[in-house]
């Protein structure tokens, strides 16, 4: 008998699919060859990759971009470019949000009134965080799970929850009400990629 997704989700909010996590990059934590990594995320097949490389110009970007959304492409993986557009997809700073006609634009949120007026500026979807302590935040205890559940219970556009998020608590996030989950340290550093994916 097969089972649709929607039914599975329905039976249990613990199940997390591939499709569920968006990976974030920072190619400052990667040893080795930068579009290599990527590849080896992408053949993992998570819901999207979001190039976020806040440090380089413009131009020096966008030439990063190009060679990440080939790579995405290849394996069927949506490429959200961040603050500088490329693509059909866009993720924004709350600050710098701007609705671009016929893309899909994302933003991350802090609070619930962040989302609240993250959705009413047009944002599609959400990426709030941090939700447990991390290393990319340190000395900063994180929100929690009340915090995603707060912002999912206030928004009616999907909540990805980023921040500290592993194996072993990615289940408490979803229970809270968040759609999927992003990671971004554990991805650029793992030695497997691929076991990286399995465990969750």
């Amino acid at each position: 008998m097969t089972i649709s997704r929607a039914k599975v989700c329905s039976l249990s909010l613990t199940i997390i699919f591939m499709s569920d996590i968006i990976v974030v990059t920072n190619r400052k934590l990667v040893e080795g060859d930068f579009l290599s990594r990527i590849e080896e995320i992408c053949k993992c097949s998570p819901k999207a990759l979001i190039l976020r490389e806040k440090d380089l110009p413009e131009n020096d970007y966008l030439d990063l971009a190009g060679n990440v959304k080939n790579i995405c492409d290849r394996y069927k993986v949506t490429f959200i470019s961040h603050t500088f557009p490329y693509g059909d997809n866009v993720h924004y700073p709350l600050e710098r949000f701007v609705k671009k006609s016929g893309m899909i634009v994302g933003t991350s949120v802090h609070s619930a009134e962040d989302a609240v007026k993250a959705e009413a500026m047009g944002a599609d979807y959400l990426i709030a965080g941090h939700v447990f302590e991390t290393d990319c935040k340190k000395g900063l205890p994180g929100r929690g799970t009340d915090f995603i559940r707060e912002v999912t219970e206030n928004v009616s556009i999907p909540v990805y929850a980023i921040g500290g998020i592993d194996p072993k608590n990615y289940r408490s996030v979803l229970n809270a009400g968040a759609k999927g989950i992003c990671i971004m340290s554990s991805a650029m550093t793992c030695k497997n990629v691929g076991e990286l994916f399995s465990a969750f």
